[in-house]
């Protein structure tokens, strides 16, 4: 019973029972679940489906969870409307498994209504199936896309999402990673919105088989390089390899190994998706196995990336076996090195992070926002702490475990600008030999007098020096005091943030 008296019933038991409800049907096949929607897709020329949606982004602002919101009785009422929907409408009902670490895997069920089984194919390919057929669900998900009113609300503790009045794939998945996230804080860890990637390079003067793993992860808001970046192979040539572990959502846990969440397939943005600068992701989503959301598809069947038709947030579900740099194991063993990616023209092209500078960045979680957030605001200055929008409880105590933990696993830092510096844009391939030489640990620093941070003074194969921060802004010094006093109030707000994180701005 909460404090406004209402109460929302157990949502496992309240629920229909899959198995024996008669108007719900459970489990079906991929072929099943894609005839359902077939009035829906248009069939690309590759032989997959894509869809169109009347919501084409996540409703942040609609969007409401019990330990961050004091809920009234019309939030719990949402959860009712859910169950009592599900209990009188022909549904769908999945059961997906989110993770496979011993200690963080979580069994999803996911309920939709039959005619919206487009939403139930990208579910059903984004997650795995449940390694144990009896296990009982850890979260539970209803989306009703035909309500006349949308409201995302969140019971964390019971792992209850009601999805209404949205038909977007995102909130489905997010709808379970961002539990997810939060179970991995409450064991002493931390949910990170983030890529990981393992690396492994031949040791100096060793032989073929003494080789260095190096475990990284990358920090980014949808749509500003994240999955490029962790997807690139480095340009390694056997027996080294660079090797894709998880595109967008990871656990990193006290003992220094970070948990993968997704292992069936990947939920990446197509705008001005091509094969020249991302062929494994182009030529995943040309597959036959990919399901399209809201690219514009020709009535014959022809797709065009680069349009924005329908909108700039255009979709596609990937399949991991059709991409060559995605590893089997979803889970990193080991993490040494973290990246935020940043696109902001006043900082250098890499620079690396003490533990209060990283955890000041988590903080800052500076990019530009993109259509996954807001279409109307697409391309302006953002901060979302961890680059993380679906945070659940204090955001000050979040850097402070990020600093903790970082500290106690002595895990690099750096942060990446993929942009621009000044007017000197930075490319892919610089980005790229600049990881390279991370990893290797061949790039020599310097303390750079201008931004205070330490930056590269030899990168091998890349002059460097042509990105200095001083020779490419005009009035360099007063930019980048005017950003530093910007980060500084910003971080101000976060009441529960230490203080040697705040004052550690640069």
């Amino acid at each position: 019973m909460s404090e406004s008296g209402f109460t929302v019933r157990e949502p496992v038991t309240a629920l229909p029972d899959p198995v024996e409800a008669e108007h719900v049907v459970y489990d079906p096949s991929l072929d099943q679940l894609r005839e359902f929607s077939r009035d829906l897709e248009t069939t690309t020329e590759f032989g997959s489906p894509a869809y169109v949606s009347d919501q084409q982004s996540r409703n942040a602002d609609r969007t409401r969870n019990a330990i961050d919101h004091e809920f009234d009785a019309d939030d719990f009422e949402h959860f009712e409307d859910a169950i009592e929907f599900a209990e009188g409408t022909e549904m769908l009902c999945l059961d997906r498994q989110v993770g496979r670490h011993p200690d963080h895997a979580y069994v999803c069920r996911y309920y939709v209504p039959k005619a919206y089984g487009r939403i139930a194919l990208s579910v059903a390919k984004l997650f795995e199936p449940v390694d144990d057929p009896d296990a009982e669900p850890d979260f539970v998900t209803v989306q009703v896309p035909d309500w006349d009113e949308t409201a995302i609300r969140i019971l964390p503790e019971e792992g209850f999402t009601a999805v209404l009045g949205s038909d977007y794939t995102g909130e489905a998945k997010k709808s379970f990673l961002r539990l997810f996230m939060l179970r991995a804080k409450e064991a002493g860890g931390l949910g990170l919105h983030a890529g990981s990637k393992r690396v492994r390079l031949q040791r100096e003067d060793g032989d073929e088989d003494d080789q260095e793993t190096v475990g990284q992860l990358f920090l980014g808001l949808s749509g500003t390089g994240k999955s490029t970046l962790t997807a690139h192979g480095l340009d390694l040539d056997d027996p080294e390899d660079a090797t894709m572990l998880q595109d967008d959502v990871c656990a990193l846990l006290s003992d220094g190994s970070v948990a993968g969440s997704e292992g069936q397939g990947l939920y990446i943005k197509t705008i001005g998706l091509e094969r020249e600068e991302q062929p494994e992701l182009y030529d995943a989503a040309t597959h036959e196995s990919a399901v399209l959301e809201n690219v514009d598809v020709a009535e014959d069947g022809t797709v065009d990336f680069d349009s924005d038709h329908h909108t700039t947030n255009g979709r596609a579900v990937i399949q991991r076996s059709e991409l060559d740099s995605a590893g089997e194991e979803i889970d990193l063993p080991n993490l040494d090195q973290i990246f935020f990616i940043t696109r902001n023209p006043v900082m250098p092209p890499v620079a690396k992070l003490d533990p209060d500078e990283a955890a000041a960045a988590f903080m800052l979680g500076e990019s530009v926002q993109t259509s996954a957030g807001d279409p109307s605001a697409a391309g302006e200055s953002i901060r979302v702490v961890g680059t993380n929008p679906f945070i659940m409880g204090s955001e000050g105590e979040e850097g402070n475990r990020f600093r903790d933990l970082i500290q106690d696993l002595d895990v690099d830092c750096f942060v990446l600008n993929t942009g621009s510096v000044g007017g000197r844009d930075v490319g892919v391939d610089d980005t790229v030999t600049l990881l390279e030489g991370i990893s290797r640990g061949t790039v020599a620093w310097r303390d750079d007098e201008t931004t205070g941070l330490t930056v590269p003074s030899e990168v091998p194969g890349m002059e460097v020096s042509v990105f200095d921060v001083a020779a490419n802004l005009d009035d360099a010094d007063d930019q980048v005091a005017a950003l530093r006093e910007e980060r500084r109030a910003y971080l101000a707000e976060f009441h529960d943030l230490d203080d040697d994180i705040e004052s550690a701005v640069y």
